[in-house]
């Protein structure tokens, strides 16, 4: 499996992490298809600014699997052979179970699961059976998160379907380490994302920030870092990893 010059689908990728993973990607000669549900705007400009040529930008909303199959079909198409998947995308929905409704409890673990845990099922489903049938070795890595082992009071379902997707990408990476794909997840703490940046002001921001010992948060680079070094050649034997990346401020055991 080759380093560089290889077709790599992001999911989220309108801005955030996403952007940066796909940023990295395109900067050591990949080809990216960049995936948006909603934020076509942002994900145009994340396109733009992608170094090299062969990307593209594809919309789906990772909820339902017929647009799913048509994404997998789409990139595969596009980039002449998706061989790293990184499943990023993710709804993030308030809900504390003490002030929230009986239905809008159940309307938010209903969207979050159908995005975070169903979309990335389908979506590794349908890219790694194509990777099989050509018989091409790949990569997917998923985006967790430390919520998974940390708990999340007021996003329970966002730490359980993260929970769910760690252990979805070990599943994986027993069942297709035979046909050459492996698969890992990296669990990232709190990023400085456009969504959260609200969060970093004030008296907030200091109290997050002062949960890792570097007193500081994580740049979305930094966990695009990761995500490169798990799609590499070298880090095949790190198949089945969960990868902490959140400086230290929780150690699991």
């Amino acid at each position: 499996m080759s380093a560089t010059g290889r077709g790599v689908l992001v999911t989220g990728a309108s801005r955030g992490i996403g952007r940066a993973v796909a940023t990295a990607f395109a900067a050591q000669g990949d080809r990216v298809a960049v995936h948006c549900s909603t934020r076509h705007a942002d994900a145009e400009e994340t396109l733009a600014g992608l170094a090299g040529e062969g990307h593209v930008l594809l919309t789906a909303d990772l909820a339902d699997p017929t647009a799913v199959e048509e994404l997998a079909a789409a990139a595969e198409e596009a980039l002449d052979g998706v061989d790293v998947l990184v499943n990023n995308a993710a709804v993030m929905i308030a809900h504390p179970l003490p002030d929230t409704s009986y239905e809008d409890w159940q309307g938010a673990w209903r969207r979050t699961a159908a995005v975070n845990l169903f979309g990335a099922a389908d979506l590794s489903h349908r890219v790694a059976h194509r990777m099989i049938e050509a018989g091409r070795p790949g990569r997917i890595v998923n985006v967790g998160s430390r919520g998974a082992f940390r708990g999340e009071p007021d996003h329970p379902a966002y730490g359980a379907t993260k929970a769910a997707l760690h252990a979805l990408g070990q599943s994986l990476a027993v069942s297709l380490a035979p046909h050459g794909i492996a698969v890992a997840s990296v669990a990232p703490g709190f990023v400085a994302t456009e969504r959260v940046a609200g969060r970093l002001e004030g008296a907030e921001g200091e109290r997050i920030r002062s949960q890792s010992p570097f007193g500081r948060v994580a740049d979305p680079g930094e966990i695009a870092s990761a995500v490169l070094y798990l799609a590499s050649p070298a880090a095949v034997w790190s198949s089945g990893a969960v990868l902490d990346v959140n400086g230290a401020s929780y150690l699991r055991t």
